[in-house]
């Protein structure tokens, strides 16, 4: 018998609540659900496969199916439970898997007829013969599986026109390096395994767009094989962003080649400028005193950058939102992701802010609210600085003046629509969440309103 299986990615409340049709809040840069893809690829090759997105679909509550899987983070753990609960209530089985349930695995476990625990390689093809027979076990464990020979992704099963680009790839899983509060880090066991060269490239060559994302937590870690892997890259003349470090520029060769190979920009973990807060959380790979000159080096070969930005670590005062963005234009930062440090489940730095921890709202571990006391603020003050700075980065004046310098550089003119449409959709997200914020070194403005989407339900911060 044909197995129907259903495939889901949940969404956030605020997701939900903006509507599925506009194009510049953010939504169209959604990762291209990799993850489910590489569930879906796993299954019998005769099994009916729907792989749903919530943030892009409506999920078809009333589909005729025999088998529902869910993947999560923590942030949509709450969500993932309650779509469970729905088809669980028409006696449909649902297996979870993904980062939450791997580090939470017995409370995952109460809202599911079975988990995966780590990857779906190599057990998701026993969960789907279980299902079929009526006897799905409980949990289903999975030790970190080499990843030669993995099965393409069916991005078939992707609305491609629903996304900034379906054309997602992934080369090594995992990093080396041991920050205590990244989840990614604790799942993979603080390792990193590389596909082969010649698998990735193939997969890379049949792509049907010259653009695609590596999704990789650090496509750079292993200097070999980035080199391999880029050599390999140049005859294809793509271009692709990737996720690295800026160790790299200590290589300024890797760099180049890096470029010659199509590199049109890096996300790099930035986190903070105090190498202090580095150290604190055990962040080894990044020297502060190097920044400047690591991303002028980028620079100068046509790559932008785009820093991810934490706040909250505990050396962090009112006044480091306003010091930080003073670097970013002082830097010439392309792009930022700004975030609230959070102490997810299952991480080091979790166990040790346990008794500062007032919010065990799953939905809030978004990284865009604050759940934690910090060690010299309020978290009033956190959730209010970490909104000022994304707003005042991504005015349209900062935009502009982005723009004019990146087009100033050698070989900037491929990345700058990869650079203009991203810094558009980062400014969408601004309007349409109503991010704003104040400066805490400041008083707080009179009326002044904390607002990211869905306000801290467990902070009572709002003033009216």
């Amino acid at each position: 018998m044909t197995m129907k299986i259903l495939l889901i990615a949940p969404a956030s409340g605020k997701w939900r609540h903006v509507g599925r049709r506009r194009w510049l809040n953010g939504r169209t840069f959604r990762f291209s659900l990799l993850s489910l893809l590489s569930v879906a690829a796993e299954s019998p090759s005769d099994a009916d496969i729907r792989v749903v997105d919530e943030q892009i679909d409506e999920i078809p509550w009333d589909a005729d199916v025999d088998l529902v899987g869910i993947t999560c983070m923590t942030a949509l753990a709450p969500r993932a439970y309650e779509i469970a609960q729905r088809f669980r209530s028409r006696h449909i089985p649902v297996v979870l898997g993904g980062v939450h349930p791997t580090l939470c695995p017995e409370e995952a476990a109460r809202h599911a007829d079975a988990i995966v625990v780590g990857e779906a390689e190599g057990v998701w093809g026993q969960v789907v013969a279980d299902a079929s027979a009526g006897r799905l076990q409980g949990m289903y464990r999975n030790e970190l599986p080499p990843l030669d020979g993995l099965k393409r992704p069916p991005r078939h099963l992707l609305s491609a026109g629903k996304y900034a680009t379906i054309n997602a790839v992934q080369a090594t899983r995992g990093c080396p390096h041991g920050c205590d509060f990244c989840a990614i880090a604790a799942f993979n066991r603080h390792t990193q395994r590389r596909r082969p060269v010649e698998e990735v490239i193939a997969e890379i060559r049949d792509l049907p767009s010259r653009g695609f994302m590596f999704v990789d937590d650090n496509l750079t870690a292993d200097r070999d094989y980035a080199e391999s892997l880029f050599t390999a890259l140049k005859p294809l003349r793509k271009r692709w962003v990737a996720q690295s470090t800026l160790a790299i520029t200590d290589d300024p060769g890797l760099v180049r080649l890096m470029a010659d190979a199509g590199c049109a920009g890096i996300f790099a973990g930035l986190e903070t400028f105090s190498a202090e807060n580095l150290g604190s959380v055990n962040k080894t790979c990044h020297r502060v005193e190097q920044y400047r000159e690591a991303i002028q080096v980028l620079h100068r070969h046509g790559i932008t950058v785009e820093a991810g930005i934490v706040f909250g670590f505990d050396g962090d005062g009112p006044d480091v939102f306003r010091r930080t963005l003073k670097m970013l234009d002082d830097l010439e930062v392309d792009l930022i992701q700004v975030s609230i440090f959070t102490p997810l489940p299952g991480t080091p730095r979790a166990t040790l802010l346990a008794d500062r921890i007032f919010d065990h709202d799953w939905a809030d571990y978004d990284f865009h609210h604050a759940v934690f006391q910090p060690a010299k603020m309020s978290a009033r003050d956190l959730q209010a600085g970490h909104d000022w700075v994304t707003y005042q980065f991504y005015r349209p004046w900062r935009i502009l003046r982005r723009l004019w310098r990146h087009l100033r550089r050698p070989g900037a003119w491929p990345s700058v629509p990869y650079l203009a449409t991203v810094n558009a959709a980062y400014r969408g997200r601004t309007h349409r969440w109503q991010i704003r914020g104040w400066d805490p070194a400041e008083n707080a403005p009179a009326g002044g309103r904390l607002r990211l989407g869905v306000t801290p339900r467990s902070l009572a911060v709002v003033q009216q």
